[in-house]
């Protein structure tokens, strides 16, 4: 049973990894011009699995910011990661001893959760274990293959490339956006703070850090305060 679960976990996971892959080779190579090495954005990648926790913590590297603006900012991005890992909890199987748990929470993404929710009845810990022994080895060499080309290769190349994940950040937030007002009002109103920490003098001497958290979670709060999400007392 827990081979046919980690065999199956392998099979959804190839796609997630090689995804994995292409994405976080920009990282890498933003990693790389951000003055890391090759061994520290490896780390980095592996320890974290977090696309959007990682490119903000590697801007306040830059930045120079305290371990208190890092440790806030990560808690805020990656609090939905608690959430998911809650629900995931629901879906194991009951007998499981409490190690599997937090092995399984700690290789929690967005499409692991997505592939892991979607399964009927319970879940198997070795089903996430062979998700996640696609995923985590992509996200890890993707960041490993483009910091050594991110110091390898020319500048303006570099650059064109790291677009990439921005591109994907895009294409993540479009989508719904055309679809939910809601989700279009959060990313319009954060591009709107965001410039006002741009523009505005007494505002420009915040740090990227606090102007992470501060625009997360006025603009979720905003949203979450006037367009509450329906709850379906059946589920």
């Amino acid at each position: 049973m827990n081979r046919e679960s980690f065999i199956k976990g392998i099979r959804d996971g190839i796609p997630i990894g090689l995804g994995y892959f292409a994405v976080s080779f920009s990282f890498g190579m933003l990693a790389a011009a951000g003055g890391l090495s090759v061994g520290q954005a490896t780390l980095l990648s592996l320890l974290n699995l977090t696309s959007a926790g990682q490119v903000a913590g590697l801007n306040l590297i830059m930045a120079g910011s305290s371990y208190v603006e890092m440790a806030l900012t990560q808690l805020t991005i990656n609090l939905r990661y608690c959430l998911m890992s809650f629900s995931i909890s629901q879906k194991l199987e009951r007998d499981i001893p409490q190690f599997h748990r937090y092995i399984v929470a700690f290789g929690i993404t967005d499409e692991i959760f997505g592939v892991t929710a979607s399964r009927r009845g319970r879940v198997s810990p070795w089903y996430s274990y062979g998700a996640m022994s696609m995923a985590i080895p992509g996200w890890t060499a993707g960041t490993m293959l483009g910091a050594v080309s991110g110091s390898l290769l020319p500048g303006f190349i570099t650059s064109a490339l790291g677009i990439a994940l921005y591109g994907m950040f895009l294409a993540v937030i479009i989508p719904p956006a055309k679809k939910n007002r809601a989700v279009l009002g959060v990313v319009v109103g954060s591009m709107a703070m965001s410039t006002l920490f741009q523009a505005v003098p007494l505002l420009q001497r915040v740090s990227t850090g606090f102007m992470i958290i501060i625009v997360t979670v006025a603009a979720a709060g905003t949203a979450a305060f006037f367009c509450p999400v329906a709850t379906d007392e059946n589920l």
